[in-house]
């Protein structure tokens, strides 16, 4: 196999970096909180860098959210283009595609998905409204993104896909405060209007397929936010002095390093095979869900390292290496506990075996 990036889409990595770096500086974030960073939105729409998923696939979409992750911008990229942009652009109808993907590329629509954790109630579907269309009821806790969305993704019991608009009646958006910055909500449907994404028949197949590319996308991320938190605490450590000396000096520091860095490739590689594999249009559901349990337990390993790293100094909560903390953090609750994700990987392997 071979999923080095095409010119395409380093090109689309390379402007992505430039643009991040410029706008989504540590002194922007301080000052917007726990906002979207709208401005820096309108600014990736406009170059065109939401749309260009469409040419340059899961891949290029993952070196992208590398670059948001390692200045851990506040913009709803990963979901939209995951759930959006790839997802209805995979199974949309015809007519949904030509509805909905203009403004998803102009950045005029945001998409999410409200994918509950497993074992979670499903969203079940109360009777038919004609012409397709059904009635969602059900409550997800948490959802990305939820709101800034236009458009939802929404599985029920039989992992159907519904897309539902945000300003439906019987759709409520409530804010919840997370770990990182993400404008999440809690989403409570009550007899919201939907209709199926794409034909719903097998059911399944599209939920799956959505469901590997959303977190290998946020494994993207997570590489992106493990990269910059390590290129913090190298910076640090190179020029802090403990002992007459660089704290780079100690054997200690560089085997903390060592391990964070090692960490890192681990997510970055599983990730970049995952899309690599859903762009060839191979089987990438069990390489997903392994890109997913490296970005949870490799993550959290290397977002801690770099704060300790800091010393006192990554204690505090307005230190940028905090950030990367937070969203680290954040990324591992998204994507689901190691074992959890260990255990539907187990499942799927024996499934696939027995098959």
């Amino acid at each position: 196999m071979d999923f080095t990036p095409t010119e395409e889409q380093r090109a689309a990595g390379d402007l992505a970096a430039e643009i991040f770096g410029d706008l989504s500086t540590p002194e922007r974030l301080a000052a917007l909180g726990a906002a979207t960073d709208a401005d820096l939105w309108k600014a990736l729409c406009a170059a065109g860098l939401p749309g260009a998923v469409a040419e340059t696939g899961l891949l290029g979409l993952v070196l992208m959210l590398e670059e948001q992750g390692r200045t851990t911008a506040q913009v709803p990229f990963a979901a939209s283009c995951a759930y959006g942009l790839l997802g209805v652009g995979a199974h949309g109808s015809d007519a949904q595609r030509a509805r909905l993907l203009p403004g998803l590329k102009d950045g005029t629509e945001v998409a999410t998905g409200a994918f509950a954790r497993a074992g979670a109630r499903p969203v079940t579907v109360d009777g038919a409204a004609g012409s397709g269309r059904a009635r969602l009821i059900g409550t997800v806790p948490v959802v990305p993104w939820l709101c800034e969305a236009t458009v939802l993704l929404v599985p029920d019991a039989q992992r159907r896909l519904w897309l539902v608009r945000t300003d439906e009646p019987g759709v409520g958006v409530a804010p919840v405060a997370t770990t990182a910055p993400w404008s999440a909500g809690r989403l409570t449907l009550e007899g919201a209007a939907a209709e199926p994404l794409g034909d719903p028949h097998p059911p399944g197949r599209a939920h799956d397929d959505v469901l590997a590319a959303a977190r290998t996308a946020f494994a993207g991320l997570q590489a992106g936010v493990c990269a910059g938190a390590l290129a913090r605490a190298v910076a640090h450590t190179t020029v802090r002095e403990q002992f007459g000396r660089p704290l780079a000096t100690h054997q200690a520091v560089q085997l903390r390093a060592a391990e964070a860095y090692m960490d890192t490739e681990a997510i970055r590689v599983t990730a970049y095979e995952a899309a690599w594999r859903r762009d060839a249009g191979l089987e990438h559901a069990t390489h997903a869900l392994t890109a997913a349990w490296w970005a949870s337990e490799a993550g959290k390993r290397v977002v801690h390292t770099g704060q300790h790293l800091h010393g006192g100094i990554g204690a505090d909560l307005d230190h940028p290496v905090h950030r990367h903390f937070l969203w680290g953090r954040q990324l591992d609750a998204y994507l689901g506990a190691g074992a959890a994700l260990l255990e539907e990987l187990g499942a799927l392997l024996t499934k696939e075996s027995q098959a």
